[in-house]
């Protein structure tokens, strides 16, 4: 069983940054991805970025010239650096954890951004 927690979220003013790490209880290469997803009330959970066993990333058309999604792997850590947020970007963030077995299987329990305007 892996665990994920993540840290970092916030109230940030539109045009600031923010970063969000999610630590994991093992090491992140036992994963065949990590990402961060995020979620509005009354809507759909949704990928912002992931990044896979290999290195390779992968980002939503929203995020993609404006976060950066990064890995140590010495501190088992994911991180996602969010820049020039915008009041649409307020949600939940939650780190994934992808199996083997092509499931997101694991999932941290939720960090709040929230951009005002």
């Amino acid at each position: 069983q892996v665990q994920l927690v993540e840290s970092g979220g916030g109230l940030v003013q539109a045009g600031g940054s923010l970063r969000l790490s999610c630590a994991a209880s093992t090491s992140i290469l036992s994963l065949n991805a990590m990402g961060w997803y995020r979620r509005v009330p009354g809507r759909q959970r949704e990928l912002v970025a992931i990044i896979t066993y290999g290195g390779s990333t992968t980002y939503a058309d929203f995020s993609k010239d404006r976060f950066t999604i990064s890995r140590d792997i010495g501190k088992r850590t994911v991180n996602l650096q969010m820049n020039s947020l915008k009041p649409e970007d307020t949600a939940v963030y939650s780190c994934g954890g992808r199996s083997w077995s092509g499931s997101w299987a694991y999932w941290g329990q939720g960090t709040q951004v929230t951009v005002s305007s």
